[in-house]
């Protein structure tokens, strides 16, 4: 299916030269003279080899059709991370190329997106955020609780966030799992 270049977003799978490639980045860029571009970092699904790109932005590009539906986390392995689909229970096995840094937010259950093509994942999609409990903090210091400077801590006992002083160890926050940026207080 041809899409324009300017509609590419992360995740996204485009054919190029008879080969898949997955979108990391996509940027548009309009100058104030010149035609507008639109810059894109890929990855190659089956080489990956990474590859940057740029086109005009109403460039019509291949875009290739991709299986995206929901799983539920399960456990990792030797073999690689298994996810099962919570309606008809089938079960996939992602390799660790494609979990890559997502794999310190995987918990028995978490539900994520995977993008298949023929039967093999290409890509995985975490909830934007997650509730995650600090298992690790300096300790909250009296008369900080309105500063804006943020302390280390670890969440899960394999997360890095950066928090406000007031959150202790114990505390559940959310986190936005793009930047692993601390969002707020879990409400539950």
């Amino acid at each position: 299916m041809k899409v324009i270049a300017s509609s590419l977003r992360k995740g996204n799978v485009v054919e190029m030269n008879d080969k898949l490639y997955v979108v990391l980045t996509a940027e548009n860029f309009h100058p104030g003279k010149g035609t507008p571009t639109t810059s894109v970092n890929m990855r190659g699904i089956l080489d990956g080899v990474k590859v940057s790109e740029r086109w005009r932005t109403t460039e019509q590009v291949e875009r290739a059709h991709v299986d995206e539906r929901k799983y539920n986390f399960l456990y990792a392995d030797s073999e690689g991370y298994h996810f099962m689909e919570p309606v008809s229970f089938d079960q996939l096995s992602v390799q660790d190329d494609v979990i890559g840094d997502t794999a310190v937010f995987l918990k028995d259950g978490l539900e994520v997106s995977l993008k298949t093509f023929n039967g093999v994942c290409i890509a995985i999609e975490l909830p934007q955020r997650l509730t995650v409990e600090v298992t690790e903090t300096e300790p909250v210091v009296k008369g900080q609780t309105a500063s804006s400077s943020y302390k280390p801590a670890t969440c899960d006992e394999k997360v890095r966030v950066m928090v406000p002083p007031h959150i202790g160890v114990g505390t559940r926050i959310v986190i936005n799992t793009e930047d692993n940026s601390y969002v707020e207080r879990a409400k539950d």
